[in-house]
């Protein structure tokens, strides 16, 4: 656990301190679900991918903002979990409802990632397999 900085502290170190800590949610993030571990292979998949078939620069975004919306929805859904755990050490109806809207929030944007990734990889695919 962390304190926040004291406001006495200047505007820069503040700043700093939030990126170290944001940067170590993303690693506990990474280290400790299971999900999480496989969305970023993929993601480094989809972007050595890229890189092979030359995608442009307007599929590089949808790319990005693709790994970028799934990873994000990984994170709020590992803190949603930790949250509901804390609150409700318990089994109880809507703490299982909160996370499994949460996980199914991933599902939502894995899913669209996937739409995503068939629409610009898909014809490159079929280019080399010369179709």
């Amino acid at each position: 656990m962390h304190e926040p900085p004291p406001a006495n502290r200047p505007a820069w170190r503040r700043i700093c301190l939030s990126f170290v800590w944001a940067g170590r949610g993303v690693l506990v993030m990474i280290r400790t679900q299971s999900n999480a571990q496989i969305h970023a292979v993929a993601a480094l998949g989809v972007v050595i991918a890229g890189f092979f078939f030359g995608i442009s620069r307007g599929e590089w975004c949808a790319v990005v903002g693709a790994i970028g919306l799934v990873l994000t929805a990984e994170g709020i859904n590992t803190a949603i979990e930790a949250v509901v755990d804390l609150a409700s050490p318990e089994r109880h109806p809507l703490a299982e409802r909160a996370k499994d809207v949460a996980a199914g929030a991933v599902l939502l944007a894995a899913l669209a990632a996937l739409v995503i990734g068939l629409l610009i990889f898909g014809p490159h695919v079929l280019a080399l397999l010369g179709h």
